[in-house]
């Protein structure tokens, strides 16, 4: 080919190139436009910066890549770098115009207001969790439900009664796997053993095959929590689809268990569970709760009582593991509190567990590293302003605890696990995100950092991990984990506990 051949194919190339840009920029703007319009100039102008991309794709492909690459910083990053550091940004996520929200101030003002600010989770969300679930519940029965749940989760009499059990289900647990030397899947072992608790908790325990099915069910669920929502097989939402009714299905038939042995006069002589205290419930009319009511409710609390705990104690471990001086000085603490137990205490007590302060900060420091919950969602009731820009009424708005918990203007040295950061620090309100915030704040924190902190400490009184692959790459949808899932043995190191 000549000279004139070649570049009259690179005028070709440059034309065509041309083109695409045309249009696309074309499309976004048409897009915007749309979405935009029934503003008017005056409300649009007032909008944060962003853009609305591609109808239907919107941001979220960008947002996939960005978790899907190893990156997940780099997509509230991009929106950084050329909007600027405003910390609310448009854009189209989960089908809906959406304001991107990723600064402490901004965020605590729309989790504290109750008032302008509606639970707004993907409709997706709604589907897979239940829409008679917290997460698509009016304000007035949720403080309802919150309240009625929350003691039994939460409460000194709960942690006190629930804690023999976690105690007892960590040491069988550690011993098993230290008994052999074959590797095993740790984060998975964790999520069997994290699972057993909470299925204790809430059902008073299940049969094995029971145990199985919910907990296969709850891992296909979970695939699609963050997922586009295509219903089609082969795609992770039609699985989590299929998985949620399996779960009710299960569910359901152990509600009919219940309610069918109470017509026949049997009592259960167990402490009573969560199940039994939703059945029973009333309110001021005397109404209590569907079936389908509490199939929802005991959904979103199985799911989200075992996940996070699974995958913060392993991180938690993994970090321990890897940070010798930390870990030293984790272990020295737990020592000492094993020291002041008297000879005839069996197990360990809540008031041994309100002794571990530096734990406490490796678990903080664990929930702000990772960022299990890394954004959740609202909905605006009408036109809010925040931090100088319009959120308008009936957009979405995501909070991005991850941007909040990863920014050095926020935290010094953010990639640095550095639990003495929090050694006489009280975060304020808005920086540390890891349960939310408000009214809405999770209520199964307190539960959850105890069964993690049980089982830190019994793994650093005698125990070792070592990792088949430490530089395993990690997956960050729908949790941060290594795609291994932390393939490794386990080590019994001392007898002296």
């Amino acid at each position: 080919m000549g000279g004139g051949g070649v570049m009259g194919l690179w005028t070709a190339v440059a034309v065509v190139i041309g083109a695409v840009v045309v249009v696309d920029g074309l499309v976004r703007w048409v897009h915007g436009w749309y979405r935009e319009a029934a503003l008017g100039g005056e409300r649009r102008s007032q909008l944060p910066p962003g853009e609305m991309g591609w109808p239907v794709v919107g941001a979220m492909w960008s947002f996939l890549r960005a978790f899907k690459s190893g990156k997940p910083d780099s997509f509230i990053g991009s929106y950084i770098r050329r909007f600027g550091r405003s910390g609310v940004y448009r854009a189209f996520m989960f089908s809906s115009p959406t304001i991107l929200v990723s600064i402490p101030e901004a965020c605590k003002q729309v989790l504290m207001d109750d008032e302008n600010f509606v639970t707004g989770w993907p409709k997706a969300t709604v589907a897979l969790i239940g829409p008679k679930s917290f997460v698509a519940m009016p304000y007035e029965d949720h403080r309802r439900l919150r309240k009625l749940t929350a003691a039994p989760i939460n409460g000194f009499d709960a942690l006190t009664t629930y804690l023999g059990f976690i105690d007892r289900t960590v040491t069988a647990s550690l011993r098993s796997w230290s008994s052999h030397s074959n590797k095993i899947e740790f984060l998975t072992e964790l999520r069997r053993m994290t699972f057993k608790i909470i299925v204790q908790i809430f059902l008073g325990g299940a049969s094995d095959d029971t145990m199985r099915a919910l907990e296969r069910s709850y891992t296909d669920l979970n695939y699609g929590m963050r997922a586009m929502a295509i219903n089609l097989p082969g795609f992770a939402y039609h699985r989590a689809i299929r998985a949620r009714k399996k779960l009710v299905a299960v569910l359901q038939g152990v509600l009919d268990d219940r309610r069918a042995a109470t017509t026949k006069g049997f009592t259960r002589s167990s402490t009573v569970d969560m199940m039994a205290r939703l059945i029973e419930v009333e309110d001021e009319n005397g109404r209590r709760l569907q079936d389908d009511e509490i199939i929802d409710i005991l959904i979103m609390y199985l799911n989200a009582g075992h996940e996070s705990s699974g995958h913060i104690t392993m991180w938690a471990t993994v970090f321990l593991q890897e940070n010798p001086e930390i870990f030293a000085k984790a272990k020295a603490e737990q020592e000492a509190i094993m020291r002041s137990i008297q000879p005839t205490q069996q197990g360990l007590k809540l008031r041994d567990f309100r002794k571990m302060e530096y734990l406490s900060q490796v678990v903080d420091e664990t929930l702000r590293f990772v960022n299990i919950s890394f954004v959740s969602f609202r909905e605006a009731t009408k036109d809010v302003f925040v931090n100088g820009y319009l959120i308008p009424k009936g957009w979405k708005v995501q909070l991005w605890y991850r941007s909040v918990h990863m920014d050095p203007e926020v935290y010094s040295e953010p990639k640095k696990f550095n639990p003495s950061r929090w050694e006489g620090l009280t975060p304020r309100a808005g920086t540390f995100l890891p349960f939310g915030l408000g009214a809405r704040l999770c209520p199964g924190n307190d539960l959850a950092k105890l069964e993690i902190s049980v089982f830190l400490h019994h793994f650093l009184l005698g125990y070792k991990l070592t990792r088949a692959n430490p530089n395993c790459r990690i997956r960050y949808l729908p949790h941060p984990r290594p795609v291994d899932n932390c393939l490794a043995t386990i080590t019994k190191v001392s007898d002296n506990y």
